[in-house]
């Protein structure tokens, strides 16, 4: 059975947000009134959409608005207009804008309630010749649904508009009290006609950035993230909550899906006055599986790829392992040959986040005929420290080796001790393999788009399971 928007609006005003809340695959993202808020100011200082209802910004220093826009030229409080049948008042049309002053309140099982506060400038002539000049304070105030638009994205809906005229002053000219009661009642009956699209202008522009959480962010060119809201929002008197799944594909369409983790998230309070974006460990495990499946993580190391300090060549080798040279003599150059045939396990706790990379690794001496002769082979297990770090639109990772561990799979001659390797083995990882693993890594972890807010200068936090960004609104 279909629901109706009513249905779903109840629905989802049966909902609020609680704290640790528990999460486990989705990315969890709260968004600060004051955030919501700051959106709503920026899209009206500078928005193109803004302009077209109110006009082009001719003063931005001083906040006002011209009179080439709808409230402006056309002259409709002009003569013809509402002030048509007073001779006395020729030409009286609203000239100025102040850039309004935003203050919100959220509205818990609604959405909110935002308040515009602006003046209205109005030149004209008056009674006796001469220029009349008024300027009017006004309070456009609004209720406005949060619900969830047909593509699934959120959406904040105009339910009621009404305008409350304040002081009225006479800045220039002269006006009898008798027309002057005249024009505070005929403002009283144009301005919500005039100032409520301001409103859904707004929210059109809010609406477009809620919408943009429905998006696909690329993993390099090898795949892609597609972010899609689960549920309803939630609210409360602070914040809005999206509960947003992460779907990764691959770059031909394929879904990059693995087990779901079974310990589920402990999401910490959100303090006041920030927003907060929770990333669960599985993003990190599906974009690592992007790479491990396209074989992004594998490599080829030969001596052209490490420092003139570090022999790749049967010499280092011979001066640890002889046994595991064979007849082959010094000098020659080594090949190593390193696959990541199972998934990289990555480990988020005790605001440290590790990754273990299990790599086969073969290693190969030339030989007369051009195929290179396999020595031996070694099942290693390579454990990275990961150090985070965001930017507006991604996490990004940057891996150091902390520790090899390994054991000999197989060898053309004798059995040997692979520890004796350890050390010489790592130095050629460092210097290659983790170099490449950085440079593979850029694509970083996507972040959703959420009103176009920047993480860049976020606080992280690694937790059980989890990276949390918190950024101050």
């Amino acid at each position: 059975m279909m629901l109706g928007p009513w249905s779903l609006l109840l629905l989802w005003g049966l909902a609020s947000p609680c704290e640790g809340l528990l999460e486990t695959v989705g990315t969890l993202a709260r968004l600060d009134k004051d955030e919501l808020s700051k959106a709503i100011q920026n899209s009206l200082v500078g928005g193109p959409i803004l302009q077209n209802v109110l006009g082009t910004v001719t003063s931005l220093n001083q906040g006002l608005l011209g009179s080439k826009g709808l409230l402006g030229g056309g002259g409709l409080l002009g003569t013809g207009g509402v002030f048509g049948i007073m001779e006395e008042l020729s030409g009286v049309k609203i000239e100025e804008l102040t850039l309004p002053e935003v203050s919100l309140k959220l509205l818990p099982g609604f959405g909110v309630q935002l308040n515009l506060h602006t003046k209205v400038g109005l030149h004209g002539s008056g009674p006796l010749g001469g220029l009349l000049q008024l300027a009017a304070e006004v309070n456009v105030s609004s209720r406005v649904g949060l619900g969830m638009s047909s593509r699934g994205t959120p959406t904040l809906v105009l339910k009621r508009c009404s305008t409350l005229l304040g002081h009225i002053s006479l800045l220039s000219g002269l006006l009898p009290a008798p027309l002057f009661t005249v024009v505070e009642r005929t403002l009283f009956k144009v301005l919500p006609n005039l100032l409520c699209p301001m409103v859904d202008s707004v929210l059109g522009v809010m609406n477009e950035l809620l919408g943009a959480t429905l998006s696909l962010v690329p993993i390099g060119s090898l795949g892609y993230v597609e972010f899609t809201v689960a549920t309803l929002p939630l609210i409360s008197n602070q914040y809005i909550e999206l509960d947003i799944n992460s779907i990764v594909k691959s770059a031909a369409g394929d879904l990059i899906d693995f087990p779901k983790p079974r310990v589920p998230v402990k999401v910490p309070p959100k303090q006041d006055h920030t927003s907060q974006v929770t990333v669960p460990l599985y993003l990190f495990n599906t974009v690592f599986g992007v790479l491990q499946t396209s074989g992004a993580l594998d490599m080829d190391i030969t001596p052209e790829l490490v420092p003139g300090n570090i022999l790749l060549t049967t010499t280092s080798l011979a001066t640890l392992v002889p046994e595991a040279l064979g007849n082959l003599p010094p000098g020659q150059h080594l090949l190593l040959s390193l696959r990541v045939k199972e998934l990289p396990t990555i480990t988020l706790q005790n605001k440290k986040a590790t990754v273990s990379i299990p790599a086969t690794i073969h290693v190969l001496a030339p030989a007369p005929q051009g195929t290179p002769v396999a020595l031996f082979q070694m099942n290693e297990v390579l454990t990275l420290n990961a150090q985070l770090a965001p930017s507006a639109t991604k996490l990004h990772l940057s891996l150091s080796l902390e520790r090899l561990r390994g054991k000999l799979d197989s060898s053309s001659a004798y059995t040997f001790d692979v520890s004796h390797l350890e050390e010489w083995l790592r130095s050629v990882l460092r210097a290659a393999y983790v170099s490449k693993l950085n440079v593979v890594l850029e694509v970083g972890i996507p972040l959703p788009k959420i009103l176009n807010v920047n993480f860049s200068n976020s606080v992280l936090d690694i937790i059980e399971n989890a990276v949390v960004l918190t950024v101050a609104s």
